[in-house]
């Protein structure tokens, strides 16, 4: 048990004094005719009468506890530190082509743009509370939705980021490691939570090659962020892919279908479920005892009001 207010515990030498000195004292001494007679002194009374004079004493040391606000240890939380996920998702030409087998209500053929944003969506759903951002990018790169808790922006994004929206003449080609600078630097501003980007594409990069990928890699880990590959392509990813992720701690998968692609997203979420900090101990009022303690003790004081006490009148 704490106090809330504990500067306020020293004032209890007051009302333990008082006890002190109401035990000690001799009362008033009054001549009564059966003074200097042969009737016994009465030790029970007396002890009785001296207790009795405790409980003002008793009464105030109650008030002061109260006042200092007393509580108690409730069960431990265990708060969720939020994550700020980046997601990067490659809209060149080629997200347009068929995911596996799988068709369209319509009739129209499931691209991989379609798998993507639909695991995205189903992986957003999973992990309330954290701080999700939409950056498209193909040689360029438009950070589409900022970092926000709210995941309906990311849903309704969907019709407007396809791939073929924009001029295939200036929206075409593939830069992750432009994607992830840029990202970066959104993540960067984040000074609490942890920070990650989820990179979807099913392209090779040529801005990662010559070593470039090991320098943009050391550039995200200085800035402690962790990056998850998901190439979604039948062939394997490309080595510079798997050498970003090895750096910043993160891990490259495969995705050739929709159920693959979704089966991803899962390992992700075990893998980097938002982490418990350490425990912190919850502080619940503790009023209630020294409250029943207090109406008690008034209870008896007032009950000894009527003739407990060295002069009854």
């Amino acid at each position: 048990m704490i106090f809330s207010r504990p500067e306020l515990l020293p004032l209890l030498c007051l009302p333990i004094l008082f006890g002190f000195w109401s035990w000690l004292r001799r009362g008033r001494p009054i001549v009564l005719p059966y003074d200097h007679g042969d009737l016994r002194r009465g030790r029970v009374l007396d002890y009785l009468v001296r207790i009795a004079g405790l409980l003002p004493a008793g009464l105030a040391a109650v008030a002061l506890l109260l006042w200092s606000g007393p509580l108690r240890e409730g069960p431990p939380t265990y708060p969720a530190q939020v994550a700020n996920i980046q997601l990067a998702l490659d809209t060149s030409g080629s997200m347009k082509d068929q995911l596996g087998d799988k068709l369209k209500p319509d009739g129209t053929v499931f691209t991989k743009y379609d798998g993507a944003m639909e695991a995205i969506a189903e992986f957003t759903n999973r992990r309330a509370g954290d701080a999700f951002g939409l950056t498209i990018f193909t040689s360029g790169v438009i950070h589409w939705v900022p970092l926000t808790t709210d995941l309906s922006a990311i849903r309704y994004a969907v019709p407007f980021v396809r791939p073929g929206k924009l001029p295939q003449k200036w929206w075409d080609g593939t830069k992750v490691g432009n994607a992830l600078v840029e990202c970066a630097k959104l993540l960067e501003e984040r000074s609490e939570g942890d920070r990650m980007v989820i990179l979807l594409t099913d392209g090779e990069s040529p801005d990662l090659l010559n070593g470039q990928a090991a320098i943009i890699a050391r550039g995200l880990k200085e800035r402690n962020i962790v990056v998850y590959m998901i190439s979604i392509r039948n062939t394997p990813p490309a080595e510079e892919l798997k050498t970003i992720t090895q750096i910043t701690g993160g891990e490259t998968f495969e995705s050739g279908d929709i159920d693959a692609l979704r089966s991803v997203f899962t390992k992700i979420d075990q893998l980097e479920r938002a982490k418990l900090v350490a425990k912190q101990t919850t502080w619940l009022e503790f009023y209630r005892p020294f409250a029943w303690i207090g109406l008690l003790l008034l209870g008896l004081q007032q009950a000894a009001a009527f003739g407990l006490r060295f002069t009854p009148w």
